[in-house]
Formats: C-alpha cells, sequence, structure tokens
C-alpha cells in the first residue's frame, strides 16, 4: 500500500468530517493500491481514471453538504452481476455481455449517498458456485495465499475489501455467496433477510431466493451502508445472556484446524454470555440439499437458461456452469410442487429446533480447499462449502458472516450467525461486539476498528418482568418467555415485603407470590424483559390466580411481575423462610 490511510467508512468519514482530507486523495490512493495490486483477477470493468477524478472534485466541491451524504466519499465495488449505469454488466460471461442505461437500485442509493463506485468485480459465472474459480477472467486472488480459492460466487467484492482496495463491496447471495467468500477473506459478510435489500438490477440466479448483500471490513460499516440501501425493521437486542445453536452432527470435511477453530468460537461465545444449546441440522441439512439436487435449480434454468442453449463456443460459458443451470431441464411442474411441499415440511421441523435460540452460529465453511483441489472436484467440494449455507434464503433468514481466526497455516476461519428474519441490526451489534471481543486484522490490511460509539445501536421497546417460579431460567414454563424474544437482564430479589407460598395443583408446580404489610421477607426472582409487542401474548398464557403487578426490588425500584390473588394461599405452604422458588425445589429432592 502506498500509505497508511484506512479506507474503513468510519474512518474516512471521521478524516472529511476534520477537514484532514479530500475525495480526490482517497481516489488516488485507490488507483494506486489498484495499479500495485497487479493482475490480481479482481476487475472485470472500471471506471475510468478520469472519470473517477471528475467525481471525485464534484464531491470535494459537495463538502458543505457532507451531513446529508451518509456515504461521502466512500469508493466500493459492486460484482458484475449487479447494473452500473454505463459500465459492462457481464455476470462473468463476455458473450452476455451488455451495457445498462441506469443503476441498480441499490447501487444508486449508495451513489445518492456520496459513496463512489469503483468499478465491476469478478463472481463465479452467474454467481453459480461458492468457489470462486468458475470466470474465464480469472480466479481473484486470494490475499492469505493466492494457492487457495476467494471463495464465491462473490469473489471479486471480497477480495477487493479484503485487500483494502475499496472501503465496502456489494455482492448477491442466493446459497451463501454473500458469507463464503467473507469467510475466506477475513471480513464482515452481511446477508439480509430476503426482499430487504431491492434486487431490482440485478442479473437472476435464482429470483425467489437472491438477495444483495454487503462486504466490509467491520460490523460498524457494514451497518453504514445498511442503513442507506434499507430501513431495518426494530428487533429484540441480543442481552448479556444469549442462547445460541450449536448443530449436530458437525462436519468439517476432515479439516481439524477448522474443528479447532469452530470449537474455540464456541468458547469464546460462552464468554460472552451464550448458552451453548444443541440443534438437529438434519431439516436444515435436507433443504440445503434441494438447492442443487431439487427443483429449484429450474429457477436458475428459467434465468439464463436460453441463452446457454443458445451460445456458442467463443462466449465464454464455463462448463461446470452450462451443466449445472442447464440440469434444470430435467424437472417436471410436479417436481417443483413436491419441493415445496417438502421445504415447508423442513421449514416447520427447522423452526422447532430454534425455538428459544438467539441465533445459530455455524462454521462459515466446514474447509478449504486449494484452485488445484476444486479442478479435480469442482462439484463435490462446491457442494461441501455449501453445507453451512444453502439453507438459509429458503427458509427466509438473515445472516452475518464473522472473522473468527486463523489456521496454523495462516488461512482464515470464520463463524456465521443465522437468526429470524429482519435481524440485521441485532446480529450487527452483536458482531461488533464480537470483533472487539475476538481482536483480528481486519481483512488483510492496516485497518482499525471503529470506535465504539460507532458501534450498531439495537433501538428496541421491552418491557421488564420479574418472574418468582416456574418461569425462571431452565424451568418448566421458561421457554413461555424466550419463545417471545424474552432475554434475562439480572438475577436479583425483592424487597423484605413479600410472602412466598407453594401452591397446589401443577404439573407444572408454582409459587404465589404476595405483599404483606409485616413480617415479609426477601424472594429471590429473575428479571427477564419481552418486545412490547410480545407482552400481549405472554400475558394471555398467565392463568388465574396468578397476576401481573408491580414488584418492588431490594433496591428500592420497582418492575412489573407475578403477584397472586391472597385467598388463594390461606391454605398453602408458606416457604418464604427458604428465599425462593429453586431453594424449595432443591428441598424437595
Amino acid at each position: 500500500m502506498t500509505s497508511a490511510l484506512d479506507l474503513g467508512v468510519h474512518a474516512l468519514r471521521a478524516s472529511y468530517r476534520a477537514g484532514t482530507l479530500r475525495c480526490s486523495a482517497v481516489v488516488e490512493e485507490v488507483l494506486q493500491r489498484i495499479a500495485e495490486a497487479g493482475d490480481d483477477k479482481v476487475w472485470i470493468t472500471r471506471m475510468p481514471d478520469e472519470a473517477l477524478r471528475d467525481i471525485a472534485a464534484t464531491l470535494d466541491a459537495r463538502r458543505g453538504e457532507i451531513e446529508s451524504l451518509p456515504l461521502y466519499g466512500v469508493p466500493f465495488a459492486v460484482k458484475d452481476n449487479i447494473d452500473v449505469a454505463g459500465l459492462l454488466t457481464t455476470a462473468a460471461c463476455p458473450g452476455f455481455a451488455y451495457t445498462p442505461e441506469k443503476s441498480a437500485t441499490v447501487v444508486q442509493q449508495l451513489i445518492d449517498a456520496g459513496a463512489i463506485v469503483i468499478g465491476k468485480v469478478n463472481l463465479d459465472q452467474f454467481a453459480t458456485g461458492l468457489v470462486g474459480v468458475r470466470s474465464p477472467y480469472g480466479v481473484p486472488r486470494n490475499p492469505f495465499n493466492p494457492d487457495y480459492v476467494p471463495g464465491g460466487s462473490s469473489s471479486g467484492s471480497a477480495v477487493s475489501v479484503s485487500s483494502g482496495l475499496v472501503s465496502f463491496s456489494l455482492g448477491t447471495d442466493t446459497a451463501g455467496s454473500g458469507r463464503i467468500p467473507a469467510g475466506f477473506n477475513n471480513i464482515v459478510g452481511l446477508k439480509p433477510t430476503p426482499g430487504l435489500i431491492s434486487v431490482e438490477g440485478a442479473v437472476p440466479a435464482c429470483a425467489s431466493l437472491d438477495c444483495i448483500s454487503v462486504f466490509a471490513l467491520s460490523c460498524a460499516d457494514a451497518d453504514a451502508v445498511l442503513d442507506v440501501v434499507a430501513q431495518p425493521k426494530v428487533t429484540p437486542k441480543i442481552g448479556r445472556s444469549f442462547r445460541f445453536g450449536v448443530p449436530r452432527p458437525l462436519e468439517f470435511f476432515g479439516d481439524t484446524a477448522y474443528a479447532k477453530l469452530y470449537a474455540d468460537a464456541i468458547e469464546k461465545l460462552r464468554e460472552l454470555g451464550g448458552t451453548a444449546v444443541e440443534f438437529d441440522y438434519a431439516p436444515f441439512r435436507d433443504a440445503a440439499q434441494l438447492l442443487y439436487h431439487g427443483p429449484w435449480i429450474a429457477e436458475r434454468t428459467a434465468a439464463v437458461g436460453a441463452f446457454l442453449e443458445e451460445t456458442h463456443e467463443g462466449a465464454g460459458v464455463w462448463y461446470e456452469t452450462r451443466q449445472i443451470i442447464l440440469g434444470g431441464r430435467e424437472y417436471s411442474a410436479v417436481d417443483a410442487f413436491e419441493g415445496q411441499y417438502e421445504l415447508a415440511e423442513l421449514k416447520a421441523k427447522a423452526a422447532v429446533e430454534m425455538e428459544g435460540l438467539d441465533f445459530l452460529a455455524l462454521p462459515t465453511a466446514g474447509t478449504i480447499y486449494t484452485v488445484a483441489q476444486l479442478r479435480q472436484e469442482p462439484i463435490l467440494y462446491n457442494s461441501h462449502l455449501g453445507h453451512y449455507t444453502n439453507f438459509v434464503n429458503f427458509f427466509g433468514l438473515a445472516a452475518l458472516a464473522l472473522p473468527s481466526g486463523f489456521r496454523p497455516d495462516g488461512l482464515p476461519f470464520g463463524i456465521t450467525l443465522v437468526a429470524r428474519a429482519n435481524t440485521e441490526r441485532s446480529l450487527l451489534a452483536f458482531g461488533a461486539q464480537w470483533q472487539r471481543a475476538v481482536p483480528l486484522p481486519l481483512g488483510k490490511t492496516n485497518a482499525v476498528l471503529p470506535p465504539p460509539s460507532a458501534d450498531p445501536v439495537v433501538i428496541e421497546e421491552r418491557v421488564s418482568i420479574a418472574v418468582v417460579g416456574a418461569h425462571m431460567s431452565d424451568l418448566p414454563l421458561n421457554g413461555q418467555l424466550t419463545a417471545l424474544g424474552g432475554r434475562l437482564e439480572k438475577i436479583d430479589t425483592t424487597a423484605p415485603v413479600y410472602r412466598l407460598y407453594a401452591l397446589p395443583g401443577g404439573p407444572p408446580h408454582r409459587p404465589g407470590m404476595v405483599r404483606v404489610a409485616t413480617d415479609g421477607g426477601a424472594i429471590e426472582l429473575e428479571v427477564w424483559s419481552l418486545p412490547s409487542a410480545a407482552v400481549g401474548a405472554f400475558l394471555r398464557q398467565i392463568p388465574s390466580p396468578l397476576s401481573i403487578g408491580t414488584v418492588a426490588l431490594a433496591d428500592g425500584s420497582t418492575v412489573l411481575g407475578f403477584l397472586c390473588e391472597g385467598h388463594v394461599v390461606l391454605d398453602a405452604r408458606d416457604i418464604t423462610d427458604l428465599g425462593g422458588w429453586r431453594a424449595y425445589l432443591k428441598s424437595l429432592a
């Protein structure tokens, strides 16, 4: 690199605001870095140098508008299956190339926010593959070891960010193309909920599943881009205590180094306050198989099959790509409907496995392959890379790929957090916390994390509720809270003004807490919070004689919590002296 300039989104904005940096200087730096990178097979088409200089000069003249341009002077790359007005769109197939008159919606949003398109980058042809080697434009150079694949299909998108050529990039993700390259390049890959970011102006791969993805050095930078191109919904924050899913069985395809790094990541999640919960990966795995071994391949045929059938040898069509896409001709309309029925069953089973979990914590990939290995086994090894990714868009979920360490040979490893729809902001906020707890280089650059003040913030409305019995952690009714997005906030005690009783009936057995004027005791409790929208559903599950009232805590504050009607405790056992429901249960053992 020609300088130590940090191209992180927040780093650039801080320098622009301080008046110590001009857009023209950033463009010259980017051009110099691209020249130094040489023939790295990243770019398919670039904006002409002079055009970039003109754009930068125009932005420099608009310095006074910086606060209304959230991505002012930030350079980015665009995967070459997404339109940029005036630049060829090839989808990595020379014979398919066309010049669009208008940019894709997402690209125009970024330009309108002040960002600078540097050019279009390489990919697995027609976004079909997770490897990054299926392109007549070459294999983008993995910055950690050029003998290894960069991941795909958004190969150039990831390498351009990891190599410090741009601040962020756009990719697409149908089967994992916004996550696998992030894992192999030690960067952040945000795959939003399908439909959150417009795909207008993107060449379809599998149109019902396609997403625009964002690659960045940090979660804070990815969040800044997301703010421009979408309006994320308010979702529950991942709290100080959380539950995350670990798949059973695990598959690393013989890669013991990746297996060790994954185990380390699980331990780090525990240190951050997480509880690991094993779940059955079968419905997720089986859904993943449908993408390339089921009728959904016919949707790829619908997208570009006619073009592939009509092209001649000089069009630059990749052999494996043609075979995969035209394989969709083998499926019938009956197959398509039967596939939909099977997917619905698998989705229902997967939802049960995810119940009560804040997110799934998966290896982004089970292993990594060399370019030579992929050429020997192009289909099988590509399939291996999709083991933990292919199901996500089928189930309408959000995902965030995060750097997580390095193998002894220096190759990156990553994990991916997968959560319910519209949880992008929650995942990014947690991801920022992860990046601070797991300090790693940002890509293959000298950039540093933005200050904590730049980290994503989840603004949400939550209601705190104190529980004293069967709704406490690991007790029979706790699932009613977790299923509604409940989060344990703290363990506390009441003010010494209550009596606790073991109520008759059950299972589940429940206590009743009554406030008294004299001779009260302090009762152990847990304070949970629920999204405000879920409170009504929770209240409907509370049977008489229990109710929700105001509970006084030991520190003098108050919180909503469980109380009991006084008349039902006349014949109940008084267990106040035990100090709480857990102590009572222990006394029965």
